[in-house]
């Protein structure tokens, strides 16, 4: 990825720039996500949590890269913006480099052997369970990603963006989400630590039921506010209360789905699954842009409440999931616990024997 940005710089190597990023970040990004999984031992409470701290990091290179890349890219020219997103990856893979120390080893042949012969053990039902989930986050994502399609086009018309004798730029609302993901993460973490101290965490599928339902919630806001307004614009201030409440459920959904298929997949098919999950992302584009086709057919109250409609359906599907995915989950979290100990008793032996 760092070898593509830097040959952005250049329009003659345009398209096979695209290209090396594609493929980098196709090395990349299921590769690095599933190991996190793997810093935290089966029982550690803490890994329920990871993949939201994980989230926060992605986010701050979406907060960060319009205002540091975008603003050099503005006043000298793209071919220095590009350069310069070659120089933070750079400064990514030596920071990854030099952290390795702290990752799982892949050459420890007694851990793998025995995570390999509990995987073995893993049931069918987490492959049909990660299935379902990935079929219901599709449909998740037709509503969720409206946020950078339809919205956009009501936010640029139905809104009234002037603050006094200023005007905000349509690109400071859409920074909105990833500074309230900074902001509330730490809150949501700290609350389900907390619960699962106490024994009352909630299952994944069940977080991410309340993601659904919460992120529906907020697009019926919006169909709320467009039928009220008319042909008037809406105060900026809708804008501001719409991304809370749907960053809030993007919180309990994309961070949580992401750490269930880290958590459940076997060791061996870990950066599979996780690739697995990121194409949901990609068939989820795909209905989001037929869904929002109807953007043209209806009216915007109309079309919200239907977005709105969508979003509480994804909740609904996988609310009925949950009961069998936290005996799933369950069933794995055993088996991960039973790898670890097998694990454990072997560099024990291994020691005694040296």
């Amino acid at each position: 990825m760092a070898l593509g940005h830097f040959m952005m710089a250049f329009e003659q190597l345009f398209y096979f720039a695209l290209a090396t990023i594609a493929i980098g970040n196709g090395l990349f990004l299921p590769s690095l996500a599933s190991q996190i999984n793997e810093l935290y031992t089966p029982n550690d409470p803490r890994r329920a949590t990871a993949y939201n701290i994980y989230y926060v990091g992605i986010n701050l290179g979406a907060f960060l890269a319009p205002f540091v890349c975008g603003t050099i890219g503005e006043l000298y020219g793209w071919h220095w913006g590009f350069t310069l997103a070659g120089v933070g990856m750079a400064i990514g893979l030596v920071t990854y480099l030099s952290g390795s120390r702290y990752l799982p080893k892949n050459n420890d042949t007694e851990a793998r052997r025995a995570v390999g012969n509990r995987s073995k053990r893993t049931p069918l039902a987490t492959y049909v369970l990660l299935l379902a989930v990935i079929m219901i986050v599709i449909v998740f994502r037709a509503a969720y990603e409206q946020s950078g399609n339809t919205f956009a086009l009501w936010a640029d018309t139905g809104v009234d963006r002037m603050a006094g004798a200023f005007s905000i730029p349509m690109t400071w609302f859409q920074s909105l989400n990833p500074l309230m993901i900074f902001l509330f993460t730490p809150v949501i973490v700290a609350w389900w630590t907390r619960a699962a101290r106490q024994g009352r965490e909630p299952g994944s599928v069940s977080k991410m039921a309340m993601g659904g339902f919460i992120v529906g919630a907020s697009y019926l806001i919006l169909a709320a506010v467009a039928y009220v307004s008319g042909d008037a614009r809406a105060s900026w201030l809708w804008v501001v209360v719409f991304f809370f409440v749907y960053t809030v459920g993007e919180l309990f959904i994309l961070p949580v789905g992401l750490g269930l298929f880290g958590r459940l997949a076997p060791a061996e098919l870990a950066a599979t699954a996780i690739a697995a999950w990121f194409m949901a992302a990609f068939f989820g584009n795909l209905a989001a842009g037929f869904l929002g086709a109807l953007w043209s057919a209806v009216s915007v109250p109309i079309f919200f409440a239907i977005v709105g409609a969508v979003g509480a359906l994804s909740g609904l599907m996988l609310l009925a999931l949950s009961p069998w995915a936290d005996r799933t989950e369950a069933a794995a979290g055993a088996l991960q616990a039973e790898a670890k100990a097998e694990i454990d008793a072997a560099a024990l032996a291994a020691d005694t024997r040296h």
